[in-house]
C-alpha cells in the first residue's frame, strides 16, 4: 500500500495526532469512523497494555489506523545531574508533605523494541509512526515487511531529508506551534525550530515523499493554508484534547479552556526533552528550560509524586499541561464532529 492508497480509503487526509496520557483506543477509533486516520499513542504502553488497546481498537473500527512509538536512545546515568534535580525538587517535596529522600528515579518510557513489534505484527496496522527519528534498521525492516507505512516527525529540513533517506514513507513537518514533545532528533538547538507555515513549504520542496503539516492547525482556514503550501495531509492534536472521547483530565481540560492557555512554552521539566505546554507554577519558578532536569525520559520519575499530590488538591502546579499555541481550537465536541469539520475543509479545496 502506498500513501496515496491510504488517502483514497480515508474521507480526507486528516490525522489525529497521537497523544500519550490523554487518549486511548476510543479516540482513535472515533476518528477512523469519521473519515480520518486515528492514532493510538503507544509510547507509554507495556506490551501487555498495547495488546489490549489494539484488540479494542480493531474491534471498534475496520478502518486504517496509526500506532505511534518513541524511538529515542536511553541516556546513560548521570549521578551529578540527578543530584542537582533532586536538590531542585526537594523544596516542593517538603511543601507537599513528601519525603525528598524517597524521590524515585528510573528509566521512564522505553523506546520501540522487538517486544512491542511482536505485538504489533499480529495486527499489522496500516500506519506506524515514530517520534525522535526512526528505530534501528532491523526494527524498521520488520514494520515495513508486514506492509505498514512508516511516518516520522521532522522539525527541520535536514531531519526531513534524513527520514527520507532512511526509509520513511511520509514526513510530518512539525512546526514550533505544536503541543507536546518536539520531534527533533538531529540537534538539540531550539534556535533551529520554526513555525509550521515557514517549515512546511521548505520541507515540501526538499523531499520527494508526502509531507504532513502539524502544529497550530485548529481551524478550516489552517487546513486550507496547509494544503496550499504543499501538504499532502494535516496532523491535528490540540483540537482533540477536550473532545468527548479524549481521556484528558478535568484539571487539564479546565486549563485548556481558561485564559492561562494563551501562554504556552517549551519546557524540559516534565520529561527531559523540550515539549510545549501551558505555563504553570513549576515552569515559572524553575524556568521552563532547566539544565538540572535529567535527560529524557529520566526527569519524569521525580515529578510524578509531586503531580499526584498536587492534583489531589485540585492543583496543576506540577502537571504537564500539554497544549499547542492554538488552544482555542480545543472544543468540547465529539471527535466525530471535529474530524468531519477538518475533512470537509480539506475537501473544499480542489
Amino acid at each position: 500500500m502506498t500513501f496515496a492508497d491510504l488517502l483514497s480509503r480515508l474521507g480526507g487526509p486528516v490525522i489525529q495526532a497521537p497523544m500519550a496520557g490523554v487518549q486511548n483506543h476510543r479516540l482513535a477509533a472515533t476518528v477512523c469512523e469519521a473519515g480520518g486516520l486515528g492514532s493510538l499513542a503507544a509510547a507509554m504502553l507495556t506490551p501487555e497494555s498495547l495488546q489490549a488497546e489494539l484488540q479494542a481498537l480493531s474491534a471498534a473500527t475496520d478502518q486504517p489506523y496509526n500506532v505511534n512509538f518513541f524511538c529515542h536512545t536511553p541516556p546513560p546515568s548521570d549521578s551529578a545531574r540527578q543530584a542537582a534535580w533532586e536538590q531542585a525538587l526537594s523544596p516542593y517535596y517538603r511543601e507537599m508533605g513528601l519525603d525528598p529522600a524517597a524521590m524515585p528515579n528510573g528509566p521512564g518510557r522505553v523506546p520501540f523494541g522487538h517486544d512491542s513489534a511482536d505485538v504489533l505484527e499480529t495486527f499489522q496496522p496500516a500506519v506506524v509512526s515514530f517520534h525522535f527519528g526512526l528505530p534501528a534498521p532491523d526494527l524498521l525492516a520488520r514494520v515495513k515487511g508486514w506492509g505498514s507505512l512508516v511516518l516520522s516527525s521532522a522539525t527541520t529540513v535536514p531531519e526531513a531529508l534524513w527520514l527520507q533517506a532512511h526509509g520513511a514513507d511520509a514526513v510530518i513537518a512539525q512546526g514550533l506551534e505544536a503541543g507536546g514533545h518536539r520531534g527533533m532528533f538531529l540537534t538539540d538547538d531550539l534556535s533551529t525550530q520554526m513555525g509550521t507555515l515557514a517549515l512546511l513549504p521548505q520541507i515540501a520542496q526538499a523531499v520527494q515523499i508526502p509531507v504532513i503539516a502539524a502544529g497550530g492547525i485548529g481551524s478550516a482556514q489552517a487546513v486550507v493554508a496547509a494544503k496550499v503550501l504543499g501538504a499532502a495531509g494535516v496532523q491535528i492534536g490540540t483540537a482533540y484534547l477536550c473532545s468527548h472521547e479524549a481521556t484528558t483530565s478535568a484539571l487539564h481540560r479546565a486549563a485548556l479552556q481558561s485564559p492561562a492557555a494563551q501562554h504556552t512554552a517549551l519546557t524540559n521539566l516534565f520529561s527531559g526533552r523540550p515539549a510545549r505546554g501551558i505555563v504553570n507554577r513549576l515552569m515559572t519558578e524553575l524556568g521552563a528550560l532547566n539544565k538540572a532536569a535529567p535527560a529524557f525520559p529520566l526527569a519524569t520519575a521525580g515529578i510524578a509524586p509531586l503531580r499526584a499530590a498536587a492534583e489531589a488538591q485540585g492543583l496543576t502546579d506540577f502537571t504537564p499541561l500539554w497544549s499547542g499555541q492554538n488552544a482555542q481550537s480545543a472544543r468540547s465536541l465529539s471527535a466525530t464532529e471535529i474530524t468531519r469539520d477538518f475533512v470537509n475543509a480539506w475537501q473544499s479545496m480542489p
